[in-house]
C-alpha cells in the first residue's frame, strides 16, 4: 500500500493514552481498538473525522496539519482559508480584514475558499438538471462524510454528486489566475488551506473523486488564529479583495450550502451520529423524494471542526451576522457561466468503496469467517461494554476471527471460566477425599 493510501491526519500520542474506551465508544465507524492498554487505530476504518480528539480527555488522539513555515518550500505561497476562519473572530466587520491579516503573516495573495463554494453552487445546481440522477443526491463537501460513506453505506455511493470540493476548486483558480496575472509557473505557486478539520488534511495527500489535490497542504486554524489576531485587531482601512458572496460565506455553517444549492427541496444534518441515522433512511428509500442531501461529520457545520479556535455555537453566529451584512446576490448571477468551462468542476475519480468490512477477498472464506463470527456472538454476553478493547460485542467477534484476539479477552467469559474451573477443583477435592 503507497504512503498515501495510509495517510492520515488523525493519529495517536501513544505516550498520552490511559487505554480508557472513551474513544472506542464514540468513533463513528468502530475504527478503534483498545489493546496492550493502549488505543490502536484501524486505518482502513478511520473517516478522520475527528470525533476521538474532541472527546478523548487525555489529549492522545492529535491531527497532524502543515506548520506555516512549510509554506516557504514555494516561491509565491497563496492562502485559501475556509469561511469557517471568519467565525473565529468575535466582532469581526468585514471578511476583507481577515484576508489582508494572513497577507501580513507571510502570503503574497489570498482566494477566499467562500468563493470556490460559490462556483461549486452553480455547478451542483447545473448538475441537478440531470433527472437520472438518484434521489437525494449526497453533497460531497464534507471528506469524512464520503469516507463514511466508502466504508459504510458503499451502496449509496452513487448518490454522492460528483463535483469537486469547494477548497479544490478554489485551489485550481487560484492557482491558474495567479499565474496569469504575474506570469510565474504554477510549480512555482503553493495553494495552502487554512482548514477546521483533520478530514480536509486527509483528502489532500488522498483525494477523493480526484486522481491529484490541487492543493500543497493544510494549515490548521487553530495553529494560524494567534498570528492573524493582532493584525485582524489593527485593521483600519478596508484592503482591495474580490469578495465572495454571502452564500458562500454561509458554507461554514450546517444548511449554508443546502440553501445555496437547494433551498427547495433539502435537508442538512450536522454531527456524524445524525448524519449515520439520516443515511440508514436514505438506504432504506424512506428519502426518495428529498433532492439534496447535505451532511456535515461537525456539529453545526464546519464552525465545529476539531481545528477551530471558537466556540461552534460562537462561530456560528459570527457567520451569520456577517452573511446578513452582505449583499444578498446569488451564485448563480454572481458566478458567470464560463467559469463553469474554463476549470474544472467535475471529479476525475470515481467515489470507491472501501474494502475494509470484507473478512475476507474470497467469497467462501468470507462467509465461513462470517458463520464462525455469528457462532461467537451467540457465545458473548451483549453487554457491548468495551472491557475487551472492542466496542461491541459484535466487532469483538469479527476481531476473534480476524485472529486480533481470543475469547478470553472477554472479562465475562474468563469469570464464567473461572468460575467454572473453580467448581471443577472443589469437585475434584470432594472426590479425592471420598
Amino acid at each position: 500500500m503507497s504512503e498515501a493510501a495510509r495517510y492520515h491526519s488523525v493519529r495517536l500520542d501513544v505516550e498520552r493514552c490511559r487505554g480508557c474506551t472513551n474513544c472506542l465508544k464514540h468513533c463513528p465507524t468502530e475504527a478503534i481498538r483498545v489493546r496492550g492498554g493502549r488505543a490502536h487505530i484501524i486505518d482502513s476504518l478511520c473517516i478522520d473525522c475527528g470525533e476521538c480528539i474532541r472527546i478523548c480527555d487525555y489529549h492522545a488522539k492529535i491531527a497532524v496539519t502543515d506548520p506555516l513555515a512549510d509554506i516557504q518550500r514555494f516561491k509565491y505561497k497563496i492562502a485559501l482559508p475556509a469561511p469557517t476562519l471568519y467565525g473565529q473572530f468575535r466582532g469581526l466587520r468585514k471578511t476583507v480584514y481577515v484576508l489582508e491579516a494572513l497577507r501580513k503573516v507571510g502570503f503574497d495573495d489570498v482566494f477566499e475558499v467562500a468563493r470556490g463554494a460559490d462556483i461549486v453552487t452553480r455547478a451542483i445546481r447545473e448538475r441537478l438538471r440531470d433527472p437520472m440522477l438518484p434521489r437525494p443526491v449526497i453533497s460531497s463537501a464534507c471528506p469524512a462524510v464520503v469516507r463514511l460513506i466508502q466504508v459504510r453505506f458503499p451502496e449509496l455511493l452513487d448518490h454522492v454528486i460528483d463535483i469537486r470540493q469547494p477548497m479544490e476548486v478554489a485551489a485550481r483558480v487560484a492557482r491558474m489566475e495567479f499565474c496569469k496575472k504575474h506570469g510565474v509557473q504554477p510549480e512555482e505557486v503553493g495553494c495552502f488551506f487554512i482548514t477546521p478539520c483533520p478530514a480536509k488534511m486527509t483528502a489532500i495527500h488522498r483525494p477523493i473523486g480526484q486522481q491529484k489535490s490541487d492543493l500543497d497542504g493544510a494549515i490548521s486554524i487553530m495553529e494560524i488564529y494567534g498570528e492573524l489576531l493582532p493584525h485582524v485587531e489593527k485593521m483600519q482601512s478596508d484592503p482591495d479583495f474580490v469578495p465572495a458572496t454571502g452564500y458562500g460565506v454561509a458554507w461554514a455553517s450546517s444548511n449554508g450550502e443546502a440553501n445555496a444549492v437547494c433551498p427547495e427541496s433539502s435537508l442538512s444534518v450536522d454531527g456524524i451520529p445524525n448524519v449515520i441515522r439520516v443515511l440508514e433512511e436514505v438506504e432504506n428509500e424512506k428519502l426518495s423524494t428529498l433532492r439534496y442531501l447535505e451532511g456535515n461529520a461537525c456539529i453545526g457545520g464546519c464552525v465545529g471542526g476539531a481545528l477551530t479556535f471558537e466556540n461552534n455555537y460562537v462561530a456560528k453566529a459570527a457567520i451569520r451576522q456577517l452573511v446578513a451584512a452582505m449583499p444578498k446576490e446569488h451564485p448563480d448571477k454572481a458566478v458567470p457561466a464560463s467559469m463553469l468551462t474554463k476549470y474544472p468542476t467535475r471529479n476525475d475519480a470515481p467515489y470507491e468503496a472501501s474494502a475494509a468490512m470484507r473478512l475476507d477477498d474470497n467469497l467462501i472464506a468470507a462467509m465461513q469467517k462470517m458463520n464462525r463470527m455469528n457462532q461467537i456472538l451467540e457465545t458473548l454476553p451483549g453487554y457491548d461494554c468495551g472491557s475487551c478493547g472492542s466496542p461491541t460485542c459484535k466487532t469483538f467477534a469479527e476481531d476473534i476471527v480476524r485472529g486480533y484476539c481470543t475469547e478470553m479477552d472477554c472479562v465475562h467469559l474468563m469469570k464464567e471460566k473461572i468460575r467454572s474451573m473453580a467448581q471443577e477443583m472443589v469437585a475434584l477435592a470432594q472426590t479425592v477425599r471420598e
